[in-house]
């Protein structure tokens, strides 16, 4: 299968919103990540609901919601009403993790959960089965254009040797630090989603930055 690019919204000139999301439109993008953070989990507030309730209209890839926020299960039915495909949520916020994928996948979305730089992939072993996607971060969440974390693509590829050993087919995605010298280590450990925020609404000529991506 084709690796995806998941252009992050949080890097977009918010002045020109819909400008930002129709350059995604006619990108080579396959899905719009979209981060949601509360400045508790994570030491940043970005936006929430009205900005995807906003973009709903005009955004024609599939909506790749992040929830860096505690307790992100209260707002799965608000999640499912913007019309987003995937929701992520974090190992480290979710108390009753199983639980959460479950109510994820029974409001209509996939369902993904995420881990921070220094949670190790070995505490996805009793629900890996049950998730369609891992994110990983390869930078610590809350703020875009962060340095990279070097042991993402070695923690990448054990993820992978995990899913494979158990038969399964959940994707890997990676966020963070992502540009075309890292993007080809990550999908060479065997990533299969990966996003860019700065690297991409920062270039100087977007819609090619993602076809360089995308054509990794």
């Amino acid at each position: 299968m084709k690796h995806k690019i998941a252009p992050s919204l949080l890097s977009a000139d918010f002045l020109h919103l819909q400008k930002e999301v129709e350059m995604i439109n006619q990108s080579d993008a396959d899905w719009l990540h979209l981060d949601i953070m509360d400045g508790v989990f994570v030491p940043n507030i970005s936006f929430g609901f009205p900005i995807l309730e906003a973009i709903k209209p005009v955004c024609r890839k599939p909506m790749d919601v992040h929830l860096m926020i505690v307790e992100p299960q209260k707002f799965i039915p608000e999640v499912a009403a913007v019309g987003a495909y995937m929701m992520n949520v974090h190992y480290e916020a979710c108390t009753h993790l199983h639980r959460t994928v479950a109510a994820i996948k029974e409001a209509g979305m996939q369902a993904g959960v995420t881990l921070n730089p220094h949670t190790p992939i070995s505490l996805l072993e009793d629900i890996l089965q049950d998730v369609d996607m891992v994110l990983l971060m390869s930078v610590n969440p809350g703020y875009g254009g962060q340095r990279f974390i070097e042991h993402s693509v070695e923690k990448t590829a054990r993820l992978k040797e995990m899913i494979l050993s158990k038969g399964l087919h959940t994707q890997i995605e990676v966020d963070g630090g992502v540009n075309l010298q890292t993007a080809r280590r990550l999908l060479d450990a065997g990533a299969d989603i990966l996003v860019a925020g700065s690297f991409v609404f920062h270039a100087s000529d977007p819609l090619q930055t993602i076809r360089e991506l995308k054509n990794l």
